[in-house]
């Protein structure tokens, strides 16, 4: 079963800090654009001022993906209204969206605010898990992340990502411990564990992945030091 089986029009991407949730809601609009869908993406992160969706602005307009990153540090996020800009999310049923939360329960903050509006829609909420992170690399510390977001976003989760790496230096090992953690954590949440992402330069590196219980999502960088696509 692909990923794309069963694809709600909004998906809200969120996770521990450094997780690489951004990276994959990137990597996951570009998987939307090239099936043929009309996206927009909307940089929902009101807590870390880097490695997010608008540092990758400019290249996702030129695939054709409309972004729109929100000055909420300027603004009163109490209020309950929705900036016209967000507004369009929920508006414009002909376009698939998603939203590029920040980590942690701080970054949901902004999910509850709109819990009302998110609630009217059939949507996706991923909740994305790497292994190599402090406090994510094990059941328990991952479950005490995943209550402190869903407190927060007063949303619900419906599915895992397993982004397990290691940077450069990812290898079989660092692969097959990451599934192993996403699949005793989908047990214990009962939810699926939608995929597992691993970078094009890890699969040229590797040369054969692994066997995976879950789908492979390749993915490649788009934020962060030295990105110039």
């Amino acid at each position: 079963m692909s990923m794309l089986d069963g694809l709600k029009r909004i998906t809200i991407v969120t996770g521990h800090f450094g997780s690489g949730k951004t990276e994959f809601a990137l990597n996951y609009a570009l998987k939307l654009r090239e099936a043929g869908k009309d996206v927009l993406m909307i940089d929902f992160d009101i807590v870390n001022p880097y490695y997010r969706t608008k540092d990758a602005e400019e290249f996702l307009k030129s695939r054709g993906i409309e972004v729109i990153a929100p000055g909420f540090a300027n603004s009163n996020i109490e209020t309950p209204t929705l900036p016209p800009e967000i507004m369009r999310a929920f508006d414009d049923k002909s376009k698939y969206i998603i939203f590029d939360a920040g980590g942690d329960d701080d970054g949901a903050v902004p999910l509850g605010v709109y819990r009302e509006h998110f609630a009217r829609e059939d949507y996706d909420m991923f909740f994305v898990l790497n292994e190599r992170r402090m406090l994510t690399q094990d059941v328990d510390g991952a479950f005490e992340i995943f209550s402190d977001i869903l407190g927060a976003s007063r949303l619900e989760f419906t599915g895992i990502v397993n982004n397990t790496h290691l940077m450069g230096y990812t290898d079989e090992g660092v692969i097959l411990r990451g599934e192993k953690l996403a699949e005793e954590f989908s047990k214990k949440v009962g939810l699926p564990l939608v995929c597992t992402c691993v970078s094009r330069s890890t699969i040229e590196k590797i040369g054969e992945l692994p066997k995976l219980k879950s789908e492979v999502f390749p993915i490649d960088l788009f934020v962060g030091p030295g990105f110039s696509k």
